[in-house]
C-alpha cells in the first residue's frame, strides 16, 4: 500500500531519513519494519510558533517496493522538421526550444550573446573593471538573465501552465530534485550554467540548432505573415513562425520593431532601489532566535505596502546573496540580486520598489518608448552619482529616510563598490517619497528591518519590461503580425524563470498549431 500523509517534524530531523520514518510509523500507526520507502513530497518551514518546523507530505510505500521517479526525456530528432526560428536564448527561448522538438518542429535559436562558458570572462570585467559589453553581460547570453541571476524558480503562474513540468524538465538537466520538493525552490547561479549546458545539449543532439554572437536586427514580413528575420552579419533565416523570446533588457529590439511599423506599447513597471542586510538580522526576524543553527536555511522576506494608493514591496529577495551589476550600456547603473545554491554569502538582499505607473511620466501617452526614456534617465543619474567606473550610489537606510547624506557605508556584497550619496538626488521624488514611508512599516512589519546597519543601492530598475508587445489572447500572434510569437518577460506576459519558461512553452504550443 502506499500512504501520502503530512508530517511536522524539527530542523535536525528533516533530512534524517530514519527519524521521518519513525514519525510516518507513529502517524500510520505502523511499525517502522513495515515501511519500505519513503518520499518527500513537498516540504515548507513554519517559523509561526515559538519553535520553527518543517511540514512535509510525504509517499510513504508500506509493504512494497520503493518506486523512484525517473525524470529523462526522450526527444525526437528534429533535424529534417519545419523550422521555427526563436530570438533569445533566455528561459523562454530555450524552453520554447524543447516544446517545439517535442512538437516535431525544429527550433533554431538566435542569441545575440554568448555561451555561458565565454559570457563568464564579460562577467567578470563588469565586475572588477566596470566595463560593459553591451551584447554580453548579466542579461545578455545563453539562458538570458536567470543563468547569472539567482535561479530562484518560485512563481504564482499555476493557472498560465504546468509549474511541475518545467521543474521536472531542470531535473532532468542535473538540477537537484530538491526543486520539485521546497516550497520557495532555487537552483543557485553556481549550477544553473551547467544545467543551461545541458538543455542546449539536448537541444543540439535533437536536430536543433543554436547560433551564438547572432543579433537579429530585423523582421521579414510579407503582406502581414512573418517570412524570417535577418542578422547583423548581413544573413537572412526563413522560417513561418518567429517567436520573440528577448527579454526586458533588449531595447534595440523595441526599436526595431517601432522602425518596421510593429505595435509596441508602453507597460508599467517598479523601480526603486535593492536594500541588503546582514543575513543574520532576517535570520533573527523570522526564525525568532539569537542564532538560526546548522540545521535552518538563511531567511527570506517578502514585504508589501501601499503608501498614497501605490503599491511599493520587495522583489526578488536572495538570502545569502550578492548585488550585481546588471547594466547593459555604458554609463548607466542598474543593479540585481544573485545567491549560489548553499545561500552561505553573510548579507540578504532584495529589490524593494515601486509601483510606476504611465500616467507617473507627463509626456505624450502615445509614445511608447515613455516608460522606457525614464527607466534610462534614472539609471544614468544613479551612474553619474556613483561617480564612474559602475560604482553605485548608496546610502544606509534610516539616513535616507530621515534625509541626511550617510558618514559610511557598512560594508557590502556589491563588488564594483558604492559611493555615498543621498539616493533623493537620484530616484525621482515620489519614489523616493514612497520608499521613506514605506520602509519605517516594513520595519514594524519585521522586527530589526528598519536599520542603519542596511544599506540601499541604486538603483533596481528592471523589474519586468517598460514597453509591452502586444498578442492575441488565443492565438499567442501579434495582431498585425501573422506568425510573430511576442514571449516572455520582453514582451511582458512574464516575470521570472518559470513564468518565462512556462511561456516560452505555450508560445511554442501556439506556433505548432498555426503552422
Amino acid at each position: 500500500m502506499i500512504k501520502e500523509i503530512e508530517i511536522v517534524c524539527s530542523p535536525e530531523q528533516h533530512e534524517d531519513n530514519v527519524a521521518l520514518q519513525r514519525l510516518a510509523a507513529a502517524a500510520l500507526k505502523i511499525s517502522t519494519q513495515q515501511i519500505t520507502g519513503l518520499k518527500i513530497l513537498k516540504r515548507s518551514i513554519d517559523a509561526r510558533g515559538r519553535k520553527v518546523v518543517y511540514r512535509m507530505q510525504v509517499r510513504v510505500f508500506v509493504g512494497e517496493p520503493y518506486q523512484p521517479e525517473t525524470y529523462l526525456i526522450k526527444y525526437p530528432n528534429v533535424k529534417d522538421a519545419k523550422p521555427v526560428i526563436i530570438i533569445g536564448a533566455g528561459p523562454a527561448g530555450l524552453f520554447a526550444a524543447l516544446q517545439c522538438i517535442e512538437s516535431g518542429l525544429k527550433p533554431i535559436i538566435l542569441e545575440r550573446g554568448k555561451d555561458v562558458k565565454q559570457r563568464r570572462r564579460d562577467l567578470a570585467n563588469i565586475n572588477k573593471q566596470g566595463l560593459v559589453n553591451p551584447e554580453s553581460n548579466y542579461c545578455f547570453g545563453e539562458g538570458g538573465a536567470g543563468t547569472y541571476s539567482d535561479g530562484k524558480l518560485y512563481t504564482r503562474s499555476t493557472k498560465r501552465g504546468d509549474v511541475n513540468q518545467v521543474l521536472k524538465t531542470f531535473v532532468a538537466h542535473g538540477a537537484e530534485e530538491d526543486i520539485l520538493i521546497d516550497a520557495r525552490p532555487h537552483i543557485g547561479t553556481n549550477k544553473l550554467p551547467g544545467i543551461i549546458t545541458a538543455i542546449r545539449e539536448t537541444i543540439q543532439n535533437a536536430g536543433g540548432e543554436i547560433h551564438f554572437d547572432t543579433k537579429v536586427t530585423g523582421l521579414i514580413v510579407d503582406f502581414g505573415k512573418i517570412k524570417g528575420v535577418k542578422t547583423l552579419d548581413g544573413k537572412t533565416w526563413k522560417a513561418d513562425a518567429v517567436i520573440l523570446a528577448t527579454g526586458h533588457s533588449a531595447r534595440d529590439i523595441f526599436e526595431m520593431l517601432h522602425r518596421q511599423n510593429i505595435l509596441i506599447e508602453a507597460k508599467p513597471f517598479a523601480l526603486g532601489v535593492r536594500i541588503e542586510h546582514p543575513q543574520e538580522i532576517i535570520d533573527r526576524a523570522q526564525y525568532h532566535c539569537d542564532d538560526r543553527g546548522e540545521y535552518l536555511p538563511p531567511s527570506y522576506y517578502s514585504l508589501v505596502e501601499q503608501v498614497d494608493g501605490r503599491g511599493v514591496f520587495s522583489f526578488c529577495m536572495c538570502p545569502g546573496g550578492i548585488i550585481a551589476p546588471c547594466s547593459t550600456e555604458d554609463k548607466e547603473i542598474v543593479v540585481n540580486g544573485w545567491s549560489p545554491s548553499k545561500r552561505n554569502n553573510p548579507y540578504a538582499n532584495s529589490g524593494t520598489v515601486v509601483q510606476v505607473n504611465l500616467e507617473d511620466v507627463p509626456v505624450d501617452n502615445a509614445d511608447p518608448f515613455k516608460l522606457l526614456r525614464f527607466q534610462q534617465q534614472v539609471e544614468q543619474l544613479a551612474f553619474t552619482a556613483g561617480g564612474g567606473n559602475l560604482v553605485a550610489p548608496a546610502q544606509r537606510m534610516v539616513d535616507f529616510v530621515e534625509g541626511r547624506t550617510s558618514t559610511d557605508l557598512p560594508k557590502n556584497s556589491y563588488l564594483p563598490g558604492t559611493n555615498s550619496v543621498d539616493l533623493k538626488n537620484v530616484l525621482p521624488n515620489w519614489i523616493a517619497a514612497s520608499l521613506q514611508k514605506a520602509l519605517p512599516i516594513f520595519g514594524k512589519k519585521m522586527k530589526g528591518y528598519y536599520t542603519n546597519e542596511a544599506v540601499l543601492v541604486g538603483v533596481e530598475s528592471r523589474t519586468s519590461s517598460p514597453i509591452k508587445v502586444p498578442r492575441d489572447k488565443e492565438t499567442l500572434q501579434h495582431p498585425q503580425v501573422a506568425g510573430l510569437f511576442p514571449c516572455g518577460e520582453g514582451a511582458g506576459y512574464a516575470g521570472g524563470i518559470i513564468s518565462a519558461a512556462i511561456d516560452g512553452i505555450n508560445c511554442a504550443l501556439a506556433a505548432v498549431k498555426a503552422l
